[in-house]
């Protein structure tokens, strides 16, 4: 049964000597339908670790490949962002190892049955056997991908 493979997990590891990464954040938004003028000011710095890791001691990285959670917006070479504190709840996307293998799907129950949901038509939902070992590594809060 094909699954999305996970290529590498990045565990994020606060320094106590690491640099906090402020960026401009501009107070107007960006338009996506017809052009407005542009604010020439600034609100403030954003930080993307503050904005990216509410827990750090519990959050990793992980990059995907494979396409079979497209249909969420998760394309192959995304960086998921994960943490391991949120419980998985039905509807949420985790990051799940089911017989030593990882996947990326999303967490669905039907009633005492655990289903991990594909989210592309090409690819079939994974329902564990009885005899199957599936550990919840955590839940995805963020995907990162390039245009």
């Amino acid at each position: 049964m094909p699954a999305a493979d996970i290529a590498a997990v990045y565990t994020f590891a606060p320094d106590s000597h690491q640099q906090e990464l402020r960026r401009p954040l501009f107070v107007c938004s960006v338009s996506a339908g017809f052009p407005s003028p542009a604010d020439d000011y600034i609100e403030g710095e954003l930080d993307l670790n503050r904005l990216l890791v509410d827990n750090p001691p519990a959050t990793f990285f992980v990059r995907v490949a494979g396409d079979s959670m497209t249909g969420a917006g998760i394309h192959h070479h995304d960086i998921l962002v994960v943490d391991r504190s949120l419980a998985p709840t039905p509807g949420k996307v985790v990051i799940a190892v089911v017989d030593g293998e990882l996947t990326v799907k999303r967490f669905c129950k039907d009633g005492d049955r655990l289903r991990l949901a594909a989210a592309n038509p090409d690819y079939p939902d994974l329902v564990p056997a009885e005899e199957s070992s599936v550990t919840i590594w955590g839940v995805v809060v963020h995907v990162i991908h390039s245009l």
